[in-house]
């Protein structure tokens, strides 16, 4: 992974609610609809943060009818995670 795409995905993560988002995924995908529940925000806010998030490549969606379903994109997560990994330090 390089370094701008981990820049992305650490802006990303930055905000409260979109980690919180990331971490109600990784239990399955869920609907707008289900994440809208555990957060006090509107509507068009959520959309943005699920904007943010897929943006960066950390979410995969769906549509069904009216409504949008997210998952974690694993390849991503996944690569960002040896980045991090990575990180050494060495003194």
């Amino acid at each position: 992974m390089n370094i701008p795409d981990v820049a992305l995905i650490c802006r990303a993560l930055s905000d409260t609610n979109r980690l919180q988002i990331v971490q109600l995924l990784t239990h399955g995908e869920k609907c707008t609809c289900e994440l809208l529940e555990h957060f006090s925000i509107t509507q068009p806010t959520l959309t943005h943060h699920m904007r943010v998030l897929s943006e960066c490549g950390l979410l995969r969606s769906r549509r069904e009818g009216k409504w949008t379903y997210y998952s974690l994109d694993c390849d991503t997560l996944r690569a960002f995670r040896e980045f991090i990994a990575g990180i050494e330090c060495r003194q």
